[in-house]
């Protein structure tokens, strides 16, 4: 495979804009360019792929489904146009650098008016910043309402933020990287956003740089709130079983330790075995991925989107290296501190149990979304700029 620094994804001037304002700091254009031959090897090995027999079970429980799953691969595999998606990614500006010994590659689209706010964005498991395609689009160049400067890294060990340069990259020290980053970049004032992981991330961003991070927007919905539930120490103690709402989040957080977090445990725990299917086999990569989106989504995300989020991960070869930044952040003492600057939170498919989970402040922005899940960028791109813009247009 060849993905290399190039020029379609370098805006006019800009690798001379960042070589005058920080000319010390290695920043290069970077162009996605997967070669034939990997792409004749992922076919022949979708291709060749030893199926399982279906499930038993006749709905999703026992995981994604042979028969979705190989409508899918067939899909990837024929008429999937990864070229076509290859060029439109290409046209995002983006770059690659290089911090605390970690390759990161990272979105870097400017709206018209160099005055603009610089958002950050950060994605979360099992995604990349690929998920923001759209999103950026929206920000920097919207029908009406404020635009955006958009950098949009993809967290270390996923997407095209590989290799993994060796352990330890828990939460802390990816919000660390984030924040020499939009210091290489120049900007001396941006706002933070995130979902999942990015959430977390966001949130150190915004506790440690808080000179420069003017405000905090974070995504969840309920399923997301209780899973992150069970890892916040003495949170189910402070839950009482009487009171309805309370119930019902530690009937979720229950669900979730004892049927959805499987996918979870191996990897905080044996992340280099399940790596070596995720690397080798497209058609495991792909039903690890897909799963999620099946579980953790109520809008379905379009299909070629799903298979463009994939095709990242197998050329960047990301599934052992993302597996072990969840087994990182597992074993790390590090969960964030006190944030200061102004927050905002947007619940998508909302009910009464999330206000319950967010330990914010009064005052913070809180808007809520009937539909959509745990990946609103996909599945509510629309929704969640307008939402953004609301929240960060009132800070300039």
């Amino acid at each position: 495979m060849e993905i290399y620094p190039g020029g379609i994804a370098e805006p006019a001037g800009e690798k001379e804009r960042l070589e005058e304002e920080n000319p010390m700091n290695d920043i290069q254009p970077f162009r996605i360019a997967v070669g034939d031959a990997d792409l004749d090897d992922l076919r022949d090995r979708v291709t060749r792929t030893r199926w399982a027999d279906e499930s038993p079970a006749d709905g999703r429980e026992r995981g994604i489904r042979s028969s979705e799953l190989r409508e899918l691969a067939e899909a990837w595999r024929g008429e999937y146009d990864w070229r076509g998606h290859e060029e439109r990614l290409n046209r995002i500006p983006q770059f690659v650098t290089e911090i605390d010994g970690q390759r990161i590659h990272f979105f870097h689209a400017r709206a018209a008016r160099d005055d603009a706010p610089a958002l950050l964005l950060t994605h979360g498991f099992p995604s990349s910043n690929v998920e923001f395609a759209r999103l950026i689009e929206l920000l920097t160049d919207p029908s009406e309402g404020p635009a955006f400067h958009i950098v949009a890294p993809a967290l270390p060990g996923y997407g095209f933020s590989t290799p993994l340069s060796g352990p330890g990259w828990g939460m802390g020290r990816i919000a660390n990287a984030w924040i020499e980053l939009m210091s290489r970049l120049g900007y001396e004032r941006y706002g933070v956003h995130g979902g999942d992981i990015g959430a977390g991330v966001s949130g150190m961003v915004a506790s440690r740089d808080p000179e420069h991070v003017i405000g905090m927007h974070v995504v969840t919905d309920p399923m997301t709130a209780a899973n992150a539930a069970t890892f916040i120490p003495g949170m189910a103690d402070r839950l009482d079983a009487s009171d309805p709402v309370d119930a019902v989040i530690l009937e979720r957080m229950d669900v979730f330790r004892n049927d959805a977090s499987g996918y979870l445990a191996i990897q905080n725990t044996r992340p280099q075995t399940i790596g070596y299917g995720l690397v080798d086999s497209p058609a495991f990569l792909l039903a690890w991925i897909a799963e999620k989106l099946q579980d953790w989504t109520d809008i379905e995300v379009d299909r070629d989107l799903v298979l463009t989020l994939v095709s990242v991960a197998w050329f960047g070869r990301a599934g052992a290296s993302a597996a072990h930044t969840l087994y990182d952040q597992a074993h790390s003492s590090e969960w964030g501190g006190p944030v200061t600057v102004p927050q905002a939170v947007a619940v998508f498919g909302t009910d009464e149990t999330v206000r319950r989970l967010m330990m914010t402040p009064e005052d913070a922005r809180w808007t809520e979304y009937d539909r959509g899940q745990h990946f609103p960028a996909m599945e509510l791109p629309e929704v969640l700029a307008d939402d953004l813009r609301g929240f960060f247009g009132s800070l300039q």
